[in-house]
């Protein structure tokens, strides 16, 4: 039996003075009630209650757990009444993990309109684009760019990212424009880390995966430096268009093979449990997944000749 339970029968025996006015409070049988005492005294070794048949007193040793029991009930229930309402009410402090180039676009201005939505919630931003060990690093949610192949994480689809195959216009006057995803092989590539020692893209053709071996001149564990020296005309990038598109928007850099790009690739919340989550985490998944919608079709649409 929970000792906690224990105690409050235990207290409400010592404030009734009585063991069947206690059972009557607490909805249960003077035997039941007799029983924790007896296991409450077993556990402790030492008689806590005077009785009579009348009734009860409390022993020396009795009275020090009451008086001692207080503050700890009383922060038990408050405790408990806390989470409940976090369970209903979003509050608390929520930790969200997300690639950096995230974090240089509509994201912290995304978190700032949740946040005045929802005034008792407070968070934490970890940019980083290693894989996060969301346990380890207590993380209720991450933001993931997919397919994620993790059969641990509960993930919700929120918006498709668009790939973007770019490079300076000097670039291309130098090495030509490729026709075809497999012309990239014989390419200058600009590349993540992640991808290994032997990097790849992928792209689609007819409807199947084509991947295309690289020659990477440079990697790097985020896209912001590969973009930079992209301008700078040495190589081709392949990113978020997130990244991009404000220097393709100046004519900085130009895009080929939009109609090969890879459409498996969207923008996720990844997080551990399907049950119990808090108020706060359910309405930022459902914040999230109806605004970064919205303002990517806002966004497309802008973009798209009247």
């Amino acid at each position: 039996m929970d000792s906690l339970e224990l105690i409050r029968a235990f207290r409400e025996v010592a404030q009734q003075g009585n063991f069947s006015k206690a059972a009557t409070r607490l909805g249960m049988s003077k035997a039941t009630i007799s029983k924790y005492i007896a296991e409450l005294e077993e556990r402790f070794g030492v008689r806590l209650l005077n009785r009579s048949t009348r009734s009860v007193s409390l022993t020396d040793a009795g009275a020090l757990l009451l008086e001692r029991s207080t503050p700890v009930l009383e922060m038990v229930e408050l405790t408990q009444t806390e989470l409940q309402e976090r369970a209903s009410q979003p509050a608390g402090r929520l930790k969200i993990s997300a690639p950096h180039g995230m974090g240089q676009g509509d994201l912290p201005n995304l978190l700032a309109q949740f946040m005045r939505h929802y005034p008792e919630v407070s968070i934490s931003l970890h940019l980083s684009s290693r894989f996060v060990d969301m346990v380890d690093e207590g993380i209720d949610v991450a933001l993931r760019l997919g397919p994620i192949e993790d059969q641990n994480l509960i993930v919700r689809r929120l918006v498709q990212v668009n790939l973007v195959a770019c490079a300076s216009p000097l670039y291309w006057r130098k090495h030509g424009i490729p026709k075809r995803p497999a012309d990239l092989a014989d390419h200058v590539a600009l590349t993540s880390s992640s991808l290994g020692p032997n990097p790849q893209w992928r792209f689609e053709e007819n409807g199947e995966p084509v991947d295309v071996p690289l020659k990477s001149r440079m990697d790097a564990t985020e896209g912001g430096p590969l973009v930079h020296v992209a301008l700078q005309g040495f190589g081709v990038v392949y990113l978020p268009g997130l990244l991009v598109q404000p220097h393709i928007d100046h004519g900085e850099l130009q895009p080929v093979l939009q109609d090969y790009v890879r459409k498996d690739m969207w923008l996720y919340a990844a997080y551990l449990q399907r049950r119990h989550n808090s108020a706060a985490l359910r309405a930022l998944l459902d914040f999230l997944e109806s605004n970064i919608g919205k303002r990517a079709k806002a966004l497309a649409a802008r973009k798209t000749p009247a």
